[in-house]
């Protein structure tokens, strides 16, 4: 197992009817600044819910905020918080809202250009340019990204989605009430599956480093996302199902089973790219990526692969090849079955235009990815070759 760094202060407050803890965890004298998405938070009223649930503070808010969210919303609400002295924030919806918020929070304390938060990429050190950060907390409505429990955000800007990480921008606390996404579209909850799946298999499907621990965990995740996806999306009331999913998704990515072990990422760079150029859903890009990764990567996975074979999928008998066709068939059936395209052609992409998403990668810097950063532009055209 790798030495490693484990920090995460978030409160997760958990279950049915959970939402009336805002009261207690909010100051009581704060100026607050809701923050949330395209609308469906208000016309659901969750938004006049929390805003009976903050009583006498001081509430101001700013929704719109995108799929993807962009940078240029994002410094308009930024100004809204250094205008209005607004000293807590709530966001109110999926990981594109706390995304957003994150960065609303980075950029309202950034005392040079904004646009150099950036370049933070994956650093987790504090800006040196960000002074006093204002703090925030979440109501999640979709679960997917696990933003709602770590450090991280990605923001689109121009033609690309840049990855910003700060140890100043881990939510005070998190309110998970799965009841709350019952009234989700089934493509989301799909796309929410998908999402908590990959997160998990980035820094699953690596090379072996003797972390049981993590490794019995991230199988443990992906075993519940198979048993449950399909389920929750045709029983969107299913309150057993839909909570798995969502403690699934939170603890996919809040650093628990990446520690100590090698992480890829690579699907999700190139993903970026996919949605960044086509606009496909995020988590769509990722289904349509991973399998042709893992057939390209099948060689610097095979120990993993095998693994995952096995304890995941349970698939014994048969050489190793045949293992590890059958992991991988058995992956991109699993998407299809929620009812999601695993193929580029299927959303409309022409393989000329391939040309185009190998540019920005290199653009961006995606140059060398992989957990051996041996992934190059040329290979990151075979795997996309192999998606269509």
């Amino acid at each position: 197992m790798n030495n490693f760094d484990f920090y995460n202060p978030v409160r997760i407050v958990f279950g049915r009817g959970r939402l009336e803890a805002i009261d207690q965890l909010i100051p009581a004298e704060a100026a607050v600044l809701i923050t949330y998405g395209g609308g469906s938070a208000v016309r659901s009223g969750l938004i006049e819910k929390v805003k009976k649930l903050l009583g006498n503070r001081r509430v101001q808010e700013f929704g719109g905020i995108e799929p993807n969210p962009r940078y240029e919303t994002l410094i308009k609400a930024a100004g809204v918080v250094r205008a209005q002295k607004i000293d807590f924030m709530l966001a109110v919806g999926g990981g594109s809202v706390i995304d957003g918020t994150k960065f609303i929070a980075l950029a309202a304390a950034c005392k040079g250009e904004a646009t150099d938060l950036l370049k933070f990429g994956f650093r987790r050190i504090n800006h040196p340019v960000v002074g006093d950060v204002v703090p925030f907390g979440t109501v999640l409505t979709l679960p997917a990204t696990g933003s709602e429990m770590n450090d991280g955000a990605v923001v689109s800007y121009g033609n690309g989605k840049f990855p910003v990480m700060s140890d100043l921008t881990f939510p005070q606390f998190s309110i998970l009430d799965p009841a709350i996404t019952f009234t989700l579209p089934p493509i989301q909850v799909a796309n929410g599956v998908i999402d908590a799946f990959v997160h998990t298999t980035e820094q699953y499907l690596t090379y072996p480093v003797d972390a049981k621990l993590q490794d019995r965990m991230a199988e443990g995740i992906l075993q519940t996302l198979i048993e449950t996806g399909g389920l929750t999306i045709r029983e969107p009331e299913n309150y057993g199902a839909r909570a798995n999913l969502v403690w699934c998704a939170t603890m996919a990515l809040n650093g628990l089973i990446g520690t100590g072990v090698p992480q890829d990422w690579a699907t999700h760079m190139i993903g970026h790219e996919l949605t960044a150029r086509f606009g496909i859903d995020h988590a769509q890009t990722l289904a349509i990526v991973l399998p042709s990764l893992l057939e390209v990567r099948r060689e610097q996975k095979r120990a993993k692969l095998l693994q995952y074979a096995e304890r995941v999928w349970q698939i014994f008998n048969g050489t190793e090849e045949e293992k590890i066709d059958g992991a991988i068939q058995k992956t991109r059936a699993f998407f299809e079955s929620l009812g999601v395209k695993t193929r580029l052609s299927q959303h409309g992409v022409r393989k000329d235009e391939l040309n185009e998403i190998v540019d920005q990668l290199t653009e961006h810097g995606m140059t060398a990815l992989s957990e051996t950063r041996d992934l190059t532009p040329a290979i990151s055209r075979t795997i996309l070759e192999k998606a269509f």
